[in-house]
């Protein structure tokens, strides 16, 4: 059996349960893990930490994903359209610097593509794009009860209130890019 050549992507649009829940639904991801980035308090934070706002980390997902199913454009439209990268360190009522809009880039590649598509959203949107877009310096893995939260935790409130409506949103923009349609 021949392995498939994965690439990695990094993003931060909110809280990392709704863009993880989002995001493992495409088609060609093979793997989401959610974590910590773009912050400057040394060794590995906390999610206690992270939420203190102090650290400067962003809530993020590292995604897996297989470019001759998916490409990074792709996915990072897919990003842009379901959350709203125009509220500067805010996603509905999640506010802080670690709910910010954000793409960290792995290489210059990335980095082109992601400069493309959020200046193409910039006319999607009402309101400037305020998404942050800067190198990948380190991931941190979030504690294991935040991977896979909503496939967990289905029944709690903020999935239900919060999760399964971009759910929703997500197979009514992007059916053509889910893995199922049920």
């Amino acid at each position: 059996m021949e392995s498939k050549k994965l690439e990695i992507a990094t993003v931060g649009g909110g809280c990392f349960w709704c863009t993880e829940a989002v995001l493992s639904e495409i088609k060609g991801v093979d793997k989401v893990v959610s974590g910590y980035s773009g912050g400057n308090a040394p060794g590995k934070p906390t999610y206690r930490e992270i939420c203190s706002g102090r650290t400067g980390h962003a809530e993020v997902i590292q995604i897996s994903f297989d470019p001759d199913i998916i490409s990074f454009r792709d996915l990072l439209l897919v990003f842009m359209t379901t959350h709203d990268p125009t509220t500067l360190n805010r996603q509905g009522a999640d506010v802080g610097t670690q709910y910010r809009s954000v793409i960290f880039y792995h290489n210059q590649n990335q980095k082109e593509i992601a400069e493309e598509v959020i200046a193409e959203m910039s006319s999607y949107y009402e309101n400037p794009v305020v998404t942050e877009l800067s190198p990948l310096k380190i991931f941190y893995e979030a504690e294991d009860y935040h991977q896979n939260y909503y496939n967990n935790n289905q029944s709690q409130g903020y999935c239900n209130f919060v999760i399964t409506p971009k759910l929703a949103k997500l197979r009514q923009i992007h059916a053509d890019k889910l893995k199922s349609t049920s």
